[in-house]
């Protein structure tokens, strides 16, 4: 007598699953996987070398990945509360960065991000050592906990950015939405300051590492004026 033996999943059904099953997050159809923003979640979005600088600075936020699709580089996605995509011009207007044109943005409602496998058990993956797929898990998300109480928020309750919000994690406290606005706004146009300063000085220098480290850290605001060449 014939036995039929179970199917086995395929890696992007297996990845499909684990977040509407284990998170709770809605996906979109079809190739690769992909999450929809503006339901559970918002993204902050801007340039991994700001991005890396962010985290740096703010300390724990919630789940963070790197999108690498882009033919304009590797992008971090901040996760925050949903419906702060919204208040993201807002925020940069009030913060007077709004006329600067930083390439911070948000993916909201309506919008999409990449899907990246899900981490393995117990994992603790510092930046750039996930896997190196067109998505990856800089801070994964912790199946099993809210994870929508680890988004940064403006409010006082719906996140842990709020004052007396409850702690809950291994992540520790997020900072409050306008917190970490500031703080991307402030790094988005450090790397720009950065990136303009490396292309004037290869221009203008060369292959003369030590010129451009000074020299841009000085326009980027990272080393006292007093201190150069």
């Amino acid at each position: 007598m014939a036995v039929a033996l179970p199917r086995s999943r395929s890696p992007l059904t297996a990845v499909r699953q684990w977040y509407e099953d284990e998170l709770r997050w809605p996906t979109a159809g079809g190739e690769p996987v992909q999450l929809l923003t503006g339901v559970r979640f918002d993204a902050l979005d801007l340039p991994a070398d700001a991005g890396r600088a962010l985290l740096a600075r703010v300390g724990p936020t919630g789940p963070v990945a790197i999108d690498r699709s882009g033919t304009a580089g590797p992008r971090m996605l901040v996760l925050v509360a949903a419906g702060a995509a919204e208040e993201l011009p807002e925020f940069l207007e009030w913060l007077e960065w709004g006329s600067l044109g930083l390439d911070l943005t948000a993916r909201g409602a309506g919008d999409r991000m990449p899907a990246p496998s899900p981490p393995p058990p117990h994992s603790r993956w510092p930046y750039g050592t996930g896997p190196r797929e067109a998505a990856g898990w800089v801070r994964p998300p912790e199946p099993g906990c809210e994870v929508e109480a680890t988004l940064p928020t403006t409010g006082t309750g719906a996140g842990r950015g709020g004052r007396g919000a409850p702690q809950a994690g291994r992540q520790g406290r997020a900072p409050d939405l306008v917190r970490l606005v500031s703080a991307a706004a402030t790094e988005c146009h450090r790397a720009r300051l950065l990136r303009q300063t490396r292309r004037q000085t290869d221009r203008g220098y060369g292959d003369q590492p030590l010129a451009f480290s000074n020299a841009s850290r000085i326009s980027a605001g990272t080393r006292p004026r007093s201190l150069t060449l």
